[in-house]
């Protein structure tokens, strides 16, 4: 059985304003700003290259200083980029946001236009690859009918990460518009599945995204830790206790987690633990990706 993970999405720059002062609207705020790589895709595949596994990434990249930064650092962290492309009519991705005294996330703004790259022709091209995967998966960054494809299409496990309120509508739409109807994993936060389902409790969300196809629905609450549900187990875990240094990254840490138990042979819900310990990596580390997130996911953090 081939053991690589398949990741698809979005890959960008990170520019991240961490304020040392009170937030001023309309004012200059005393902070630190940082810049490194970054995008939900990137994020999660890293994770699980920290975590022992084989991954190839999916996404496109320009051909400009920041894409080809990106790129070089993708390579080192040891991920395949065979299935990759670079465009050197398009600008790379760039994700920028603004994190309070505590490390929260004030505002962000995303310019993820070049992952419309990812069109269903462009992994129709790439599908023989992708569904020799132990595992697959996507981020809403990529387009409704890119989702849709691969809802019809991929036969390896797949999990979708609904990114944000805005785009987390495209895989409800791919899934009403798909033949399939059917999504293995889908992970959102509180905010995402309440605005998806027009529901008013994540009990109920999850018990909404189950009748539209989804089989496992992991819900993620910040400090209140996740909600998962498959229709015949329902368990909220609590998070683990944390000195906050940073928000960015830890939904992306916690799909890697899942993804990472699922892979392990852990059962649901129990994957979740996995996830949790992840993300509790990702909001100790200043930076995106706590390069120490593997072992937190074995238990073995200091």
């Amino acid at each position: 059985m081939n053991r690589y993970v398949t990741v698809i999405g979005g890959a960008n720059i990170d520019i991240a304003a961490s304020l040392t002062a009170p937030f001023v609207p309309a004012d200059s705020v005393p902070g630190q700003v940082t810049m490194g790589c970054g995008g939900v895709a990137r994020n999660i595949a890293h994770n699980l290259r920290l975590m022992g596994h084989e991954v190839r990434l999916v996404s496109v990249f320009g051909e400009e200083t920041f894409g080809q930064m990106c790129w070089r650092e993708c390579q080192d962290i040891g991920l395949d980029l065979t299935l990759s492309e670079r465009d050197k009519e398009m600008r790379t991705g760039i994700y920028l946001c603004i994190n309070n005294q505590m490390g929260e996330m004030i505002a962000a703004v995303a310019d993820t236009d070049i992952i419309n790259r990812i069109t269903p022709e462009f992994l129709d091209s790439r599908i023989g690859t992708i569904n020799n995967s132990a595992l697959v998966i996507a981020d809403t960054n990529i387009s409704t009918e890119a989702l849709r494809y691969l809802f019809d299409c991929c036969t390896a496990p797949l999990m979708v990460d609904a990114v944000s309120t805005a785009k987390a509508t495209r895989v409800i739409m791919a899934l009403h518009q798909s033949h399939s109807h059917r999504l293995n994993v889908l992970k959102l936060n509180k905010q995402e599945a309440l605005a998806v389902t027009h529901c008013d409790t994540v009990e109920s969300s999850a018990d909404c995204l189950l009748g539209m196809g989804v089989i496992q629905v992991y819900i993620t609450m910040g400090s209140e830790g996740v909600y998962c549900s498959d229709g015949t187990h329902h368990h909220h875990y609590h998070a683990l206790p944390a000195k906050v240094a940073n928000t960015t990254g830890a939904g992306d840490a916690f799909i890697a987690g899942v993804a990472h138990a699922q892979l392990c042979g852990t059962m649901f819900p129990d994957c979740a633990l996995t996830g949790l310990r992840a993300a509790h990596a990702a909001l100790l580390s200043p930076q995106t990706v706590n390069p120490d997130v593997g072992s937190y996911c074995r238990g073995e953090e200091k």
